[in-house]
């Protein structure tokens, strides 16, 4: 696999003037050609990436998803994500990218905190379409980013860092506007996760797959795993975990209640493989053992 592994690097595959600062950068893609290169087959960028593209034409793949850019979307990449470019069918069109190397947040709470905002990997799409306001908000930022690279002292850091993380806030609250706004389709999708909640259990697919996995769940729906927890934290409160977590002690209470399965049989019915663990979740759920609550029905 194919690594762009510097900023310099990026700026050369897209026919541009070495960057104002090694680590950060923000490119106008009107001003962009990417050179014809075989990296673009498949690559993995050392570097966070946010797109802003506006009526771009041209197709994106990442893992087997592939995206159509022809309107004006948000996205986010982390590092060492597999991407594709089809160049053949590629028009930069308008927009930003706002690429900066992990290095550049050394010493400061957001390369810890980074981790947290979960759209760095979501799918390519499930990217985040702006309104115009939104869309000027962000540009501004990015403006102010740019503007500071050329001002290179002991305050840059610091500066386009308190830039970043004010896009990545505004992202959050952008997010949660599309999750709200999308009811509709997002009401789609919690029957269906709630369909596939009550089908691994009713259907015994937990006797042949094991304990219900977030990452299992997400994949039946065609989602990342972050994009699903944060859409059920909007609407419900909860992540995913959580979710199955509810549902697996509701399924324990039945079974306990209205079985003579013993504790160890009910664990495996549900997916567990060590009994323990099974009594470790339920207590710490209940505040009571699996043995307690049985007997407390007989």
């Amino acid at each position: 696999m194919n690594a762009i592994n510097s900023v310099s690097e990026f700026h050369r595959l897209l026919s541009l003037p070495q960057p104002l600062h090694p680590l950060v950068s923000v490119i106008n893609l009107a001003e962009s050609i990417f050179l014809e290169d075989e990296v673009w087959k498949g690559f993995v960028n050392r570097f966070y990436c946010v797109a802003l593209k506006r009526e771009a034409k041209g197709k994106i793949r990442y893992g087997q998803q592939h995206y159509d850019y022809d309107k004006g979307v948000l996205s986010f990449t982390a590092p060492n994500q597999v991407q594709y470019l089809d160049l053949q069918n590629m028009e930069c069109g308008s927009g930003y990218l706002l690429i900066f190397h992990p290095d550049f947040l050394l010493n400061n709470m957001l390369a810890k905190n980074i981790s947290s905002y979960g759209f760095f990997s979501y799918a390519v799409n499930e990217a985040l379409h702006l309104s115009a306001e939104e869309e000027d908000n962000l540009i501004t930022i990015l403006e102010n980013i740019n503007k500071e690279c050329r001002h290179i002292d002991k305050h840059t850091q610091e500066i386009i860092i308190a830039q970043i993380e004010l896009l990545l806030n505004y992202s959050n609250r952008f997010y949660e506007r599309q999750f709200i706004t999308r009811k509709n389709n997002n009401h789609h999708l919690l029957q269906r996760f709630e369909d596939l909640l009550a089908a691994y259990f009713d259907t015994h697919i937990s006797d042949r797959q094991g304990l219900l996995t977030v990452s299992y769940i997400a994949g039946q729906m065609n989602l990342s795993a972050n994009y699903l927890s944060d859409l059920l934290r909007i609407h419900t409160g909860k992540n995913t975990q959580q979710h199955i977590h509810e549902r697996l002690i509701e399924k324990a209470k039945e079974k306990l209640s209205t079985t003579d399965l013993s504790i160890s049989e009910v664990a495996y019915e549900l997916g567990f493989e060590h009994p323990q663990s099974f009594s470790k979740l339920f207590k710490t759920k209940t505040q009571q053992s699996p043995l307690e609550f049985k007997r407390s029905f007989n």
